[in-house]
C-alpha cells in the first residue's frame, strides 16, 4: 500500500485488471522462492509478473544463506487457480531459482508483516491513538508534541485493522515491509 492509497476507499486492485471470463474464483497465495543471490535475479522474477500482467500484492527479499549465496523471495499474489499454477510453473523453470513453494496450499504457515504509522494529533486523539496502540500491541518508536510513530508487527489483517482505526485519528504516513512467511512444523 503506498501513500496514495492512504485515502479512504482507495482501491487495492491491480493496475492489470485480471480478466476472469470463466467466473473462476480469484485467490490470494503466498509463494516463497529460493533464488541465487546475484544481480538481476529479482528483476527477472518481477519481469515474469509484469510481462504477463500478474499482480504482486506483497514482495519481500533477503539473503538467508550467506555461504550458499541464497535469498528468499516471498511473494503474495492473486489470480485464478489456473493463473497461480501458471505462475508457479513459470517461476520453477527459471534458472537462478532453486525452489518454489506455495505456502497457501502446502500446509500451515506463519505470515507476519511490519508497519510503521505516523499519527498526528493532539488532545483526545492522542489519547485514543495510544489506547489503540496498547490494544494492538504496537510500540511507540518516535514521539513529538504533535505526533507518534508506531511500529506494529502481525498478520496483514491485523495491520489493516489498526490502520483503519487510527486513520480518523490523524494517520499521515505509512510504511509497510510486505509479508514474510515460513511453513510451520518440520
Amino acid at each position: 500500500m503506498n501513500a496514495l492509497s492512504l485515502k479512504k476507499g482507495a482501491s487495492k486492485k491491480s493496475a492489470y485488471d485480471l480478466k476472469n471470463p470463466l467466473g473462476d474464483t480469484i485467490e490470494t497465495h503466498t509463494l516463497t522462492v529460493i533464488v541465487d543471490n546475484e544481480a538481476g535475479v529479482l528483476a527477472r522474477v518481477i519481469g515474469l509478473f509484469s510481462g504477463r500482467g500478474y499482480n504482486i500484492d506483497s514482495l519481500t527479499v533477503a539473503e538467508t544463506d550467506h555461504e550458499g549465496h541464497l535469498s528468499r523471495v516471498t511473494i503474495v499474489t492473486t489470480g485464478t487457480p489456473a493463473v497461480i499454477e501458471q505462475i508457479k510453473a513459470q517461476l520453477d523453470r527459471m534458472v537462478p531459482i532453486h525452489s518454489v513453494h506455495d505456502l497457501t496450499v502446502e500446509g500451515p504457515s506463519v505470515e507476519r508483516e511490519l508497519a510503521m504509522l505516523k499519527v498526528t494529533g493532539t488532545g483526545e486523539k492522542r489519547v485514543e491513538a495510544m489506547r489503540l496502540a496498547d490494544i494492538f500491541r504496537a510500540n511507540v518508536v518516535d514521539t513529538t508534541l504533535e505526533s507518534f510513530v508506531f511500529e506494529i508487527t502481525g498478520t496483514p489483517e491485523k495491520i489493516d485493522a489498526f490502520i483503519e482505526l487510527v486513520r480518523p485519528l490523524g494517520l499521515t504516513d505509512l510504511a509497510r515491509t510486505g509479508v514474510a512467511a515460513l511453513a510451520r512444523g518440520v
